[in-house]
């Protein structure tokens, strides 16, 4: 199953552990975690279930590219990194 592991900062707000859960893409995945979890997802998604301007999520090493529906693919063997976006001056 995918490994889906949160940054310390997300964990400061939330208890999110790493998790192992089913998916075959992103969103699969996520809503995966969200069962668990309710409160990540307004973290993580806005209101129309696309994925926050400060979020960024990795699989396998690679930016995702759909932002919107989440399609990218995940494997069995796919880890995922969720992690909020820095910004500022």
């Amino acid at each position: 199953m995918p490994r889906v592991v949160f940054t310390s900062h997300l964990k400061r707000h939330l208890d999110c552990p790493t998790q192992d859960v089913a998916g075959q893409t992103l969103l699969e995945t996520l809503e995966s975690v969200f069962a668990e979890n309710p409160r990540l997802r307004s973290y993580l998604l806005d209101d129309q279930s696309r994925l926050r301007q400060h979020v960024v999520i990795f699989i396998d090493d690679q930016v995702v590219q759909d932002r919107v529906k989440l399609s990218d693919a995940v494997f069995p063997a796919s880890e995922i990194y969720v992690m909020q976006a820095l910004s500022g001056g």
